[in-house]
């Protein structure tokens, strides 16, 4: 998730756990330690596909994040030498804010390594949106209250509380469309005799109404979409093929290697003139995803490794509207014809 939001749930976490007894410390240091995580992405790495498939590991390790606690809870107590008698709940409330952060980012679709160091693939649950106002705000309100209200009285406290419980009412909420709506495209990919090896849904941005499926089957992909809204059940599927013959001599290729393990086989490959591309099909539409990576080139007889390159991603914001259109409207199309609507014959 954002940072912003990040800090909001270890926040109200901390008003919550603390509040109470230490008032806005138990805010402050909340939010500050909800959001260290994140500074992995300040690491240099040499390497593009290191810096997007090392970003959520170490630093969102609940083992690294548990052994971290102490240290960070020394430090409270250092500065604020009274809090040594809160310690053992300072230890609760610092390892809960740390723990908010990865096991958030887990409900989105980037992938996290919670279990670091064990070589187990991401989690992604992906249920939510990477930015979700309707998650965000509600805690963020409650714990600007916390912070700005008397503490005389429980009434910023029980705002904050408040706002946590409506914030995680709406991320069970995420859970449920996604049941639902992959329970729709599952059925859907039946009746329509689409033979897939796996299937990855996801909410489209900013909202848990409207839904992406995209289905990988050989050599090819299925991209579909289901709204909470929808009244038939006739999902549209686009078939796009995904040229993995290309990557025949290139299985022991680390870029390929890695790229194949971290989306969860969730991949296209494709050709650029002579460039053999990577896509992530969990992050973005066709044809415009957010993570295209140059892992080699067409050579005679065989593709060559190259040092990878991230391609810029192509942002059409126009696809907003057409987005928020298609949440009430089954006959919006989406895709690379870009809001045209479909012929129903």
């Amino acid at each position: 998730m954002d940072t912003v939001t990040q800090m909001a749930l270890g926040a109200a976490i901390g008003e919550a756990t603390l509040g109470r007894r230490v008032g806005n410390k138990a805010i402050v240091w909340s939010a500050i330690v909800a959001g260290i995580p994140d500074l992995d992405i300040l690491v240099p790495f040499d390497d593009v596909i290191k810096s997007f498939t090392y970003h959520r590991s170490v630093t969102h390790s609940l083992l690294v994040l548990a052994l971290t606690t102490p240290l960070v809870v020394w430090l409270v107590t250092r500065i604020h030498p009274r809090e040594i008698h809160n310690r053992n709940r300072w230890l609760l409330t610092i390892f809960l804010a740390f723990a908010s952060h990865p096991l958030l980012d887990c409900f989105t679709a980037y992938g996290t390594q919670i279990f670091w160091p064990l070589p187990i693939s991401p989690v992604a649950w992906s249920s939510i949106f990477i930015i979700d106002p309707i998650y965000s705000l509600p805690m963020l309100v409650g714990v600007i209250c916390a912070l700005v209200m008397s503490r005389e009285t429980d009434r910023g406290h029980l705002i904050s509380r408040y706002g946590l419980i409506v914030s995680s009412i709406y991320l069970g909420w995420t859970v449920t469309a996604k049941t639902i709506a992959e329970s729709s495209f599952e059925k859907a990919l039946r009746e329509q005799n689409i033979s897939y090896a796996q299937i990855f849904t996801t909410p489209s941005a900013f909202n848990s109404l409207l839904w992406r499926a995209v289905a990988r089957a050989d050599s090819a992909y299925y991209e579909g979409y289901y709204s909470v809204f929808d009244t038939g059940e006739n999902i549209r599927f686009q078939r796009y093929p995904s040229e993995d013959a290309l990557l025949a001599n290139l299985e022991d290729h680390w870029p390929v290697e890695r790229l194949k393990w971290f989306t969860l086989g969730f991949y296209s490959i494709s050709r650029l003139q002579q460039d053999i591309i990577i896509s992530d099909l969990r992050m973005g539409i066709e044809p415009h995803y957010v993570f295209r990576f140059k892992v080699a080139e067409l050579d005679n007889p065989h593709p060559k490794p190259v040092v990878p390159e991230y391609l810029n991603a192509v942002r059409d914001w126009n696809l907003l509207s057409v987005i928020w259109a298609r949440i009430w409207s089954e006959s919006v199309y989406l895709g690379p014809r870009g809001g045209r609507q479909l012929d129903y014959e």
